[in-house]
């Protein structure tokens, strides 16, 4: 087990060699002034660098294997994008500075927006959000400030599919909406008469559908044009949850489907690293009846020189400190420009991937919905489960084969559920390997359940008392207690 760099401490050792001049802390108050030595490990350089290597060697990363997470979309990000985002230029930029010392960050920020525009088909365009569910709650609150401009305080509901991500209820409960459950029909899909039932028993209290095309089985919503002609002609918005966009860039567009609003996951479509809670950017787009109500400033363009447009009249204000996740913003931009036209391909690499996959696992594995699936697809561990074994075993077993998990127990209408989504930037050889793997588990299944039950064998962290862990997290070294 691998020690605390606490444990590694060796007293009397040091890694920084400081001034021996005292300094003088005097212009500080008393009261921020510590009274006790901090506690702090006392190794060498070479020493900490060891420590910190060898807890990065134990992390799991696209880099390392395959990464089939469903509805993350951990894709490979190039590292050309992070060597451009970590150019002089760009940050050294301060956001204080005025529009006219900052044109060059301004227009790329505006050269962003416009090509999230085209991608969406949305008129309009904001980058403040700072990750996907932070644009979410930007796309509520327009939600909600629309309706309030358009004296119609009354719409205080909105309808989500029993399959929707959660942040969807969350988002919209944080802006007061009262949240409405749509069910899935036996395709997976919206259940267009249940949805129009809806609408009939609560009338002109609706605000807003939110929903996410493909949906979160992997599943095209074939209803779309009807659900949005429904919602229009009920007086609600149409809202696109964009954790999926990577399944239609440059095959279709939230706009053609008839939504208003929009929110995007730069760091999942837009080949942006992500994990451990960031970093992130969750742009939102909206149609033209919408565009002054987004969050200022705005990026605008007056023929000269790149400004930030503070004069929006019914803007819901502001949601983040200055631009955004700037950083985050450059990547995608260049991510943007390097795809270039093949932005489409991306996708249909990533709906091929998604099949192929599917259609090797579908005899050993139940598959609820037996379709062509756009960039994931969702299986059953019922046939597993049945024998003893539940998805969460299967999952650990994958980690002795140096696999990631696929996203699993999720969507909640799906028993034992396994999401599994390829992404584009993985190979054929790959996905093979992926396949034989998760076939060789499901026969282990029937001829040594015992060894997927004690899985995993290999991983740093073998198995734990979840339930304990959760309850109790220990994630702090405190010192031994001195003996009298």
């Amino acid at each position: 087990m691998t020690k605390t760099i606490f444990e590694k401490s060796i007293k009397g050792m040091t890694g920084v060699t400081l001034c021996e001049e005292e300094i003088s802390a005097d212009f500080l108050p008393q009261q921020f002034l510590r009274k006790d030595t901090p506690v702090l490990p006392e190794v060498s350089e070479l020493e900490a660098m060891r420590h910190f290597k060898e807890l990065s060697d134990k992390n799991f990363c696209v880099e390392s294997g395959f990464y089939p997470l469903g509805s993350c979309t951990m894709k490979y990000n190039p590292k050309v994008n992070e060597y451009l985002a970590s150019l002089e230029g760009l940050t050294n930029l301060h956001p204080l500075q005025s529009d006219d010392d900052a044109q060059g960050a301004l227009e790329l920020m505006y050269r962003l927006q416009e090509a999230l525009k085209k991608i969406t088909g949305m008129d309009a365009m904001t980058l403040h959000g700072s990750a996907g569910a932070h644009g979410e709650l930007c796309g509520m609150m327009i939600v909600k400030h629309y309706f309030k401009v358009n004296n119609q305080p009354q719409r205080k509901k909105v309808i989500i599919p029993d399959s929707a991500h959660g942040t969807n209820p969350a988002s919209a409960g944080m802006c007061g909406f009262e949240i409405v459950k749509v069910n899935s029909n036996s395709k997976g899909q919206v259940d267009v008469e249940h949805l129009q039932t809806l609408f009939d028993e609560h009338k002109d209290t609706i605000a807003a559908i939110m929903m996410t095309n493909p949906n979160t089985l992997g599943l095209f919503e074939e209803n779309i044009s009807e659900i949005a002609k429904i919602a229009h002609k009920n007086g609600a918005l149409l809202y696109y949850d964009g954790a999926n966009l990577n399944a239609i860039m440059g095959i279709t567009t939230p706009k053609k489907m008839g939504f208003d609003i929009v929110h995007l996951n730069l760091h999942k479509t837009f080949s942006t690293p992500h994990g451990g809670g960031g970093p992130g950017a969750g742009p939102v787009g909206v149609v033209e009846t919408l565009k002054e109500f987004l969050p200022v400033p705005v990026i605008d363009y007056n023929g000269e020189k790149y400004v930030r447009n503070y004069d929006l009249k019914n803007t819901i204000g502001k949601i983040k400190e200055f631009q955004g996740n700037f950083g985050v913003l450059v990547k995608a931009y260049a991510y943007i420009l390097m795809k270039g036209d093949r932005l489409k391909q991306a996708s249909q690499d990533a709906v091929l991937n998604a099949n192929y996959l599917k259609e090797k696992l579908k005899s050993y594995y139940d598959l609820p919905y037996d379709c062509i699936c756009m960039h994931e697809f969702v299986l059953s561990g019922d046939r597993q489960k049945a024998k003893g074994v539940h998805t969460l075993e299967i999952a650990k077993r994958l980690m002795d084969y140096k696999f990631h998990p696929p996203t699993v127990y999720f969507p909640l209408i799906v028993s034992e559920a396994m999401m599994i989504e390829p992404t584009e930037t993985e190979n054929k050889a790959r996905l093979d390997e992926f396949a034989d793997v998760m076939i060789k588990i499901a026969k282990e299944v029937d001829e040594n359940p015992q060894n997927i039950l004690s899985a995993p064998h290999n991983a740093p962290v073998k198995r734990v008392d979840e339930t304990n862990a959760a309850r109790h997290l220990d994630l702090r070294w405190k010192p031994e207690p001195k003996l009298d």
